[in-house]
């Protein structure tokens, strides 16, 4: 899930770079989404005492 977010970052990054805005804000929201609930899991995992 980490990888995915890291993937839509990317994606964000280039393409704000090419003037491509609406899709890149459309891939910065995705790849927040995903980061914070990447992180909300983890945090589940670490407090049941389950491997991430």
């Amino acid at each position: 899930m980490l990888g995915n977010a890291m993937l839509f970052l990317i994606i964000a990054i280039i393409a704000g770079v090419l003037g491509f805005t609406g899709i890149a804000g459309a891939a910065t929201t995705i790849a927040q989404i995903l980061f914070f609930l990447f992180i909300v899991l983890f945090i589940v995992s670490l407090i049941t005492g389950r491997k991430p």
